[in-house]
């Protein structure tokens, strides 16, 4: 599509009807799960499992549930509005710095530290790729080679700037670790790690974990299931898959057929939104029964450059010897996926507040491919720099996921507005929706409270 960024007529699609219809429509929240596995899952997800058992399962997958309403709100906004999320967050009300909102500065600050949690998760595929071939060479050099190797994979397929490749990646590489994973929870029954009725039941207690690991627990909620990056992203990948498009500019007084053309794709998006909320919570809920059921059992918790070989453990003590590398493999695409996803809303949301700033103009095709291709390049080589100064791609993710609770408050403002300030009347949802919305809103601004005075504490 000829740049989706801006609406015209002639690109007016009606919404699809039946589900074969739909279902060639959906996308852009499989991506959104793509960027969410690789860091929240199968290693802030895996790590908290082994270091509380099963005692927070009710937490992990409260955390993947209760957040996709706000993705929802934001969802609905893009699709009536053609807005992006960075125009979103420009219009809320509040002070301005230079020509940007406080919101877009707040983000852009935020976000820029954020540089760490993907720092460890391109360390952690330097890790299996080295586990898998070192080159004969020693595990820092090897680690090196497999660093600079990934980023430029990922520069590749990124710096094109196009949404079909990313979408078509982060599919087939979420199903087959996802086949894989589940394969091994259930061969887990027949071993010495079998999972219990009570020990899965002792999950739904709603216990909390011991006061030394409660920040853990909140960087983990925060970035397990949709965080706030992921969902300022979807709004990019939903106007790039063509739903804002196809519902067409706006009428100054809003017409028949573009309010059903509006609610349609609203309903194609909460649909997108609802199957990818299954998917990325079945994975996390795998990655954590594991964690807790093999790692936790043996007071093994990975961290450090062992991270990946230690994650491997839970599929080799329940398969056999022989899936470490299937494991390691599987450990390669999944993070690869996160990457992929990532770099591509990262070059995106960073490209959209560049023109917030004045500094381009996003709506501009030449200069928001040019400025995306630039930064394709530009953060894989900070993420690389990151991970070998600091070298522990899990307390790096760990660290992401406790930043991204900020940005979660910045958009849980942001969905008030829209809800309440912004939507037309004609697009108000039920009072279902409602009650969900402020579920969400209430749990996240609970969570971020007592993150606060858990800091100040400590």
């Amino acid at each position: 599509m000829a740049n989706p960024y801006e609406r015209t007529p002639e690109k007016i699609v009606a919404p699809p009807t039946g589900w074969l219809a739909t279902a060639k429509r959906l996308g852009p929240g499989f991506v959104l799960s793509a960027s969410i596995v690789g860091s929240g899952e199968l290693i802030a997800t895996t790590i908290f499992g082994a270091q509380v058992g099963f005692i927070c399962l009710w937490l992990i997958l409260f955390s993947c549930l209760v957040k996709v309403a706000i993705q929802i709100e934001f969802g609905r906004y893009t699709i009536y509005s053609g807005k992006t999320s960075m125009e979103a967050l420009d219009d809320l009300p509040g002070p301005r710095f230079g020509k940007a909102g406080w919101a877009v500065w707040s983000w852009f600050v935020t976000h820029s530290l954020k540089n760490l949690q993907v720092g460890g998760i391109i360390g952690g595929v330097a890790l299996a790729l080295s586990a898998l071939y070192s080159f004969g060479l020693s595990g820092e050099a090897s680690n090196l080679i497999w660093t600079i190797v990934a980023a430029t994979f990922t520069i590749l397929v990124v710096s094109r700037g196009i949404y079909g490749p990313i979408e078509k990646w982060s599919i087939i590489m979420i199903g087959l670790f996802t086949i894989f994973t589940v394969v091994s929870l259930v061969s887990l029954q027949w071993t010495p790690f079998a999972i219990s009725g009570s020990e899965l039941a002792s999950g739904l207690n709603f216990e909390l974990p011991p006061s030394t690991l409660l920040l853990v627990a909140l960087g983990t909620f925060s970035i397990t299931g949709v965080g706030g990056d992921e969902v300022l992203a979807y709004n990019y990948w939903l106007i790039e898959k063509g739903y804002a498009s196809f519902t067409g500019p706006e009428p100054e007084k809003n017409s028949t057929e573009w309010l059903a053309r509006a609610k349609g794709w609203i309903r194609v998006m909460q649909l997108d939104a609802a199957l990818s909320m299954v998917c990325y919570t079945l994975v996390t809920a795998l990655f954590y029964l594991l964690g807790a059921a093999i790692l936790h059992s043996q007071k093994i918790v990975p961290e450090g450059n062992q991270l990946i070989t230690v994650l491997s453990k839970m599929y080799t003590q329940s398969l056999g010897p022989w899936a470490e590398t299937a494991f390691l493999i599987g450990a390669v695409v999944v993070l690869l996926s996160t990457l992929l996803a990532a770099l591509a809303a990262w070059t995106r949301l960073f490209s959209d507040a560049f023109g917030r700033f004045g500094w381009i103009d996003f709506h501009n095709e030449r200069q928001r491919r040019k400025s995306i291709a630039i930064l394709s390049v530009i953060f894989p080589v900070i993420w690389s720099l990151l991970y070998f100064t600091i070298g522990k791609p899990g307390f790096m993710v760990i660290i992401g996921g406790a930043l991204t609770m900020i940005i979660l408050l910045i958009v849980v403002f942001a969905a008030i507005v829209m809800r309440y300030r912004w939507l037309p009347q004609e697009l108000r949802p039920s009072p279902a929706f409602d009650l969900a919305l402020w579920l969400s809103i209430l749990a996240i601004v609970a969570a971020g409270v007592f993150s606060a005075i858990k800091f100040a504490i400590a």
